[in-house]
């Protein structure tokens, strides 16, 4: 499988296997505990002995799924905040969150008639999803950066951004990536918003569709349903990716069929992480118009994580609030990429060509005869 599973060495309930705790320095924060002779896993085999490990190849992430306070982004964020903090502690490098989570996904387009045109209640729902998205240009993550630079710690958080270079007032469904020093180094807005979320998002762009070096691993991410889509992949596969974090508002049904094949098809490791949106999650009037009942789930979370050949490291952990946790090795990405690497040797340039413009559009701008490049 190409990894260890590893637990933190405290709260028993976020367990999961046994291992000690390790140090919380850089890349190589695995390397107190690995020495020469240590075992690595090898697809599709029992652990073997690789002699001399290289831990400049090997990186520990974390998937932190937790639910939101529903439109409240000032509560959402210091948990989010709290979980950065927990993972850095336990020796992460990368701590990736479900789609949407800041300030939560908008479950009650499903469940209060949310395509009723100039309904009153809608318009009530979309004014307060606006007010507690993220606006960057105000700060909004500035909380959030500090953190991650105080901990040395990379974060990929799915939320819901304020586009104000689209006049402030539409929502997109967002994959922000923030580095080890806490710079925000690219927002991915979801290309096409699915079914009902076209009730809530506008569509986004190619700007963020980019990878983002740690070591030797690159790391690329989609939101929910766009890992469907195939030349989105290829663009990441073409920019060298080889961790693929897929982010979900929460459901099993989604993360179980297709985070081993996003896996075994870019010969890469596969991280789905999801939120969970429970009945207590939501503000109480909400409750009533969704007529949710106590302990009602509606989003039940399905975070899991595949190696490079396609086998589960982590199966999906549904309906608990959990931080997992897993330490990849490179190498076994390098092992894989062997015999078919999508977008190298298995590739064919010469007949088929991706063009992905990344340019972010702006709807005005004088005296310019194509989108400005931003």
């Amino acid at each position: 499988m190409g990894a260890r599973v590893c637990a933190p060495d405290r709260d028993a309930g976020r367990v999961v296997g046994a291992e000690e705790r390790v140090g919380r320095q850089g890349m190589g924060r695995v390397a107190e505990r690995l020495r020469s002779g240590s075992k690595a896993y090898i697809p599709g085999g029992e652990p073997r002995y690789l002699g001399q490990v290289d831990t400049s190849k090997l990186m520990r992430i974390a998937l932190a799924q937790i639910a939101p306070k529903l439109l409240d982004g000032a509560q959402t964020l210091a948990r989010i905040c709290e979980r950065v903090e927990e993972a850095a502690q336990n020796g992460a490098d990368l701590v990736v969150f479900g789609e949407a989570l800041l300030p939560g996904y908008p479950v009650w387009t499903g469940r209060t008639d949310g395509a009723q045109f100039d309904s009153p209640l809608q318009k009530e729902l979309h004014a307060r999803y606006l007010e507690s998205a993220v606006d960057l240009e105000a700060g909004g993550l500035d909380e959030l950066l500090a953190v991650a630079r105080k901990h040395g710690i990379a974060v990929s958080l799915g939320m819901i951004e304020r586009g104000a270079d689209r006049g402030g007032h539409s929502l997109f469904c967002t994959s922000a990536f923030v580095d080890r020093d806490g710079v925000l180094q690219s927002t991915h807005r979801k290309l096409v918003p699915t079914y009902e979320e076209r009730l809530s998002w506008a569509p986004g762009d190619g700007h963020g569709l980019v990878v983002h070096r740690m070591g030797e691993f690159r790391v690329g991410a989609l939101n929910c349903w766009e890992n469907w889509m195939p030349l989105p992949r290829a663009a990441l596969y073409a920019e060298g990716e080889n961790l693929h974090l897929a982010h979900w508002p929460g459901s099993e049904r989604n993360t179980r069929p297709i985070t081993p094949f996003l896996a075994r098809e870019g010969r890469s490791y596969c991280a789905s992480v999801s939120a969970l949106i429970r009945h207590q999650d939501l503000p109480e009037d909400l409750q009533g118009w969704m007529n949710t009942t106590p302990g009602e789930v509606l989003c039940d979370g399905g975070s899991c994580l595949a190696g490079p050949d396609g086998a589960w490291i982590l199966e999906p952990h549904v309906g608990v609030e959990t931080v997992l946790y897993a330490d990849l090795d490179v190498r076994v990405v390098y092992g894989e990429r062997q015999n078919f690497d999508p977008a190298g040797h298995y590739s064919r340039p010469d007949v088929l060509r991706l063009h992905v413009d990344r340019r972010r559009p702006n709807g005005a701008f004088p005296d310019a005869p194509n989108f400005p490049i931003v």
